[in-house]
């Protein structure tokens, strides 16, 4: 059977006290939406629609960056959850698979809960997601009769014996798309709020003697975000989670409470991470490699061997191959460096290409900008570029080459030479005591002044 995703996204999150859409709110550096995009996404769904409304260019744009086969559709008045899924039924017009209906700002399911979800639907016409809360509060109650669903009960209608149970619900449901509009176009909006709520559905598919059942899940797995505060909780969450994965697949984290992850953070087994290192958005990080403390990494490749930081800063485009060394307070930006390379010291490489086992000195500079565009540099083979080079690209240094220190290289360097260029020194004796007896007894008449 075909899946179709229903991802509401509409609301505006007042709570959040933000101009920025809620479910646009970052989570180990990916929106909200993006975190349920990717659990749905484990059912190879063959279409998704956002239901946007608060907000709705910036959601477009992020869905489009998150999947760009993604459709989105406008609520343009917010008026409950069934009215919101509805919102999707002109752009599922004909689909005859099963509709599953997400929450954007649900960012924790876990793919084999929707898988469970998936299969149940192949039992029963209408699937409900609950949970077991610990403290049920004011969630509304799935009351079932055996394996039947008969109603969903909100907090403020239950009664005692109904305010007793602790199978909650999280609101994500699934059925399939002729049956799910049908009952929508049912549902009414006489309650105090005047919306028009996807909850009803259930009592309805009940009276027209539809199966009717719910599926369970972890209480953490239904977490929803509406303020700052459950904003911070769910980042502290989702950091605690991915770091006990990667501690299981093999991954040594020195402190783990002081590593920070991206939701597509890649590190392989045997890696090592030292503590206090950040993972930006797009790192991959191959087996055996070392990040040492203090390193910030984004948009970057790092191979087997590699050794990074402490201090090191990686930034979007560097691709370093097997056994590279980068070093303290070094930056790396849009380069590729080739097998054995060294930048050890106080030095940024940007747009620039160093190839196999060369040598690049503390505080060398690639000066790939001039004010208006960007110029790269490359460097060959076997090169050893002298403590203090300034490259100014576009420049080429060739295989086997080598930059005396305090070198600004200006003209390309054929293979195996040497490129001096600097000022000569001169000395002058005497000079430095003079300077200073000068500029002391300048200073003297200034303060009797």
């Amino acid at each position: 059977m075909d899946i179709a995703l229903v991802i509401l996204a509409a609301g505006k999150g007042t709570r959040m006290n933000s101009d920025l859409p809620k479910v646009l709110h970052p989570i180990a550096h990916a929106p909200m939406l993006a975190h349920a995009m990717r659990a749905g996404a484990a059912l190879d769904p063959v279409r998704t629609v956002v239901v946007a409304g608060h907000g709705a260019d910036e959601v477009r744009a992020a869905v489009a960056q998150i999947d760009e086969t993604a459709e989105v559709v406008i609520q343009p008045e917010q008026n409950g959850t069934a009215h919101a899924v509805d919102m999707a039924r002109a752009t599922l017009a004909g689909f005859d698979g099963d509709v599953v209906v997400l929450f954007g700002d649900t960012p924790f399911l876990r793919p084999e809960t929707l898988e469970r979800m998936a299969a149940a639907r192949g039992r029963s016409d209408l699937v409900v997601l609950g949970f077991d809360a610990a403290d049920p509060g004011r969630y509304g109650r799935l009351v079932m009769n055996g394996d039947q669903l008969e109603r969903i009960v909100e907090f403020k209608d239950a009664t005692d014996a109904e305010r007793a149970i602790t199978l909650c619900n999280s609101g994500l449901m699934a059925c399939d798309a002729t049956t799910l509009f049908a009952l929508i176009a049912r549902v009414g909006n006489a309650n105090a709020s005047g919306e028009y709520y996807l909850t009803d559905i259930v009592e309805l598919a009940n009276a027209e003697g539809l199966s009717v059942t719910a599926v369970r899940c972890d209480e953490a797995e239904t977490l929803g975000i509406n303020t700052r505060a459950e904003l911070a909780e769910a980042e502290a969450a989702f950091q605690t989670r991915a770091r006990a994965e990667l501690l299981e697949t093999g991954v040594t984290l020195m402190a783990p409470e002081t590593v920070y992850l991206s939701l597509d953070t890649v590190i392989g087994r045997d890696a090592v991470i030292e503590p206090n290192v950040v993972f930006g958005p797009g790192v991959t990080v191959e087996s055996g490699a070392r990040i040492r403390a203090f390193s910030h990494l984004e948009g970057c490749h790092v191979s087997r061997g590699g050794i990074i930081g402490p201090f090191a800063r990686l930034r979007p485009g560097a691709e370093l191959a097997e056994d590279v060394h980068i070093g303290n307070f070094v930056e790396i930006k849009n380069a590729e460096i080739a097998e054995g390379a060294k930048i050890n010291h106080l030095s940024y490489i940007g747009d620039a290409s160093v190839g196999q086992r060369t040598n690049i000195g503390a505080g060398t500079i690639t000066c790939n900008y001039d004010g208006v565009f960007k110029h790269r540099t490359e460097i060959g083979a076997n090169v050893f570029i002298g403590s203090d080079t300034m490259l100014v690209a576009p420049v080429r240094v060739g295989n086997n080459a080598m930059t005396a220190t305090g070198t600004v290289v200006t003209k390309n360097v054929e293979d195996g030479a040497m490129a001096i260029a600097r000022s000569e020194q001169v000395n002058k004796p005497g000079f430095a005591v003079k300077m200073f007896e000068m500029l002391k007894s300048r200073k003297a008449k200034q303060q009797k002044g």
